[in-house]
């Protein structure tokens, strides 16, 4: 790519994730759109969204959306997000009907068989770091923290929406995590992940996982220390730790906990669990103009799909945005 020109920008936004926060945020409205049905998930997700374009300015949009009737993650661990809530039946409905509703403005979807969102986050990281593209990705997950990078940030959606919310780095997650960004997943796949229903290794707590995986390398290299060295790198370097920080030497206990039975396959597991798809075809075509996800959009189409939300400050504002017309107005 030229110097003296701007790199591209791809926002890659985690649907799912968008409306069960919005779900959660704005069920007491109970809003409904014109023909009746729950649509205050729909509406919230779809306005976050037009914020978002509105602030990053992108190129093209894709959304990711969960297989809602497969799951290799759950056939491969059946407890996979066990132990969650059974979800609303409004939510359901609003789950269910997104993809259309997105697809139906122009905007490009895609919901992988058997895959998340998450996946589709992943390779749109991919994606834009093989195109020489930036990437922004909308999600309140902390699995897309692994994609992290010199070209691809993650906007956390916390509560006090776009303009509240943490655009993160990789100094960021470094200053958050402890952690480089490229070793985020590692960390992990160490930690485990209470929401996902997957244990960390036992015993192995985030602070020590941190000093790991940033004063002795990766995981790889720790595993070989231990299978090769009986581990005489990590109990020195966590005892240097400790020796530094006045804290109780624990090298011989991490060791322990790291070279117990299953230890490794908890952490493999996990990896492969966490780990996002990196080469699902997003069906971009930036040099098409009008091919879907691509930026501006349909006035006709933004304005009939965006109105029967029945919020007339969400269309107006959909107008202004999604379709480059500052003069386009609802009618």
């Amino acid at each position: 790519m030229s110097p003296d020109r701007p790199r591209k920008l791809l926002l890659a936004v985690d649907a799912p994730s968008l409306l069960h926060r919005n779900h959660h945020a704005r069920a007491h409205t109970r809003h409904r759109d014109r023909g009746g049905r729950p649509a205050w998930a729909l509406h919230g997700m779809l306005r976050q969204i037009i914020e978002s374009i509105d602030s990053f300015a992108p190129d093209a949009v894709i959304f990711g959306l969960d297989d809602r009737t497969a799951s290799i993650r759950r056939d491969a661990y059946p407890d996979y997000k066990a132990g969650r809530a059974e979800k609303d039946p409004d939510l359901v409905d609003q789950l269910d009907r997104a993809g259309a509703l997105l697809d139906a403005l122009g905007l490009a979807t895609l919901t992988p068989p058997g895959l998340e969102a998450d996946d589709v986050n992943a390779s749109a990281a991919t994606w834009a770091e093989r195109n020489d593209w930036d990437c922004v990705i909308i999600t309140s997950d902390r699995d897309s923290f692994a994609h992290i990078g010199e070209h691809t940030r993650v906007l956390r959606l916390i509560n006090g929406g776009i303009n509240g919310s943490p655009l993160l780095t990789s100094a960021h997650l470094r200053s958050m995590y402890g952690v480089p960004a490229e070793r985020y997943l590692e960390f992990a796949a160490v930690r485990g992940d209470a929401s996902d229903n997957l244990p960390g290794v036992p015993g192995i707590g985030e602070k020590t996982a941190a000093y790991l995986l940033s004063h002795i390398g990766s995981m790889r290299e720790i595993w070989a220390d231990i299978e090769h060295d009986e581990g005489r790198s990590v109990v020195a370097a966590l005892d240097a730790w400790a020796e530094e920080t006045g804290a109780r030497r624990t090298g011989a206990t991490v060791l322990k906990r790291l070279s117990a039975p299953g230890a490794r396959e908890v952490y493999e597991f996990n990896l492969r669990m966490m780990a996002g798809r990196t080469d699902l075809d997003l069906g971009l075509t930036p040099d098409i103009p009008g091919t879907p996800g691509l930026l501006p959009l349909d006035i006709g189409r933004v304005e009939r799909v965006v109105g029967h939300l029945g919020m007339e400050s969400t269309t107006a504002l959909a107008l202004r945005v999604l379709t480059g017309d500052p003069a386009s107005v609802p009618r």
